[in-house]
């Protein structure tokens, strides 16, 4: 795989609003952007440190993978994501290699960025996310 650095960490939250309050507050970071991923049940608050971003991710449905997870574990870490160069070959040599994919291909994901995540079974128990910025393509 062609990974260029760790594009951000996604983070769950129960209140969107309440976690932007401490990230601006507390850690002195900027919220730049809110956007919701409504086929994905999400809405997203990212905040940039050096070239790592931190996605903030609240549910807009209990059935969303955001409201399950944050049912099943609380909140917290809910990923880790990898930019990658060659989304598609990247997921292509990570199942050859064994691991379990939960996106064959990539989709479209906050940002605009072409995503696909394994499956954190095959991983280590880290819900992994490949990222690719398309749009330049």
């Amino acid at each position: 795989m062609n990974l260029t650095h760790i594009e951000h960490i996604g983070i769950a939250v129960k209140n969107l609003e309440d976690s932007i309050k401490y990230y601006e507050g507390v850690l002195g970071l900027k919220c730049y952007s809110i956007e919701e991923v409504t086929d994905q049940k999400v809405k997203t608050a990212f905040f940039k440190i050096g070239q790592t971003k931190i996605e903030l991710l609240e549910s807009t449905s209990p059935e969303g993978p955001i409201g399950k997870f944050i049912e099943k574990k609380g909140e917290g870490i809910h990923h880790i994501a990898f930019n990658v160069k060659g989304i598609q070959s990247a997921l292509d040599e990570a199942k050859e290699k064994g691991i379990k994919l939960i996106d064959e291909k990539p989709r479209t994901g906050a940002e605009g960025l072409s995503i696909a995540f394994l499956h954190p079974k095959s991983t280590n128990g880290v819900l992994t996310e490949l990222c690719e910025d398309t749009s330049s393509k």
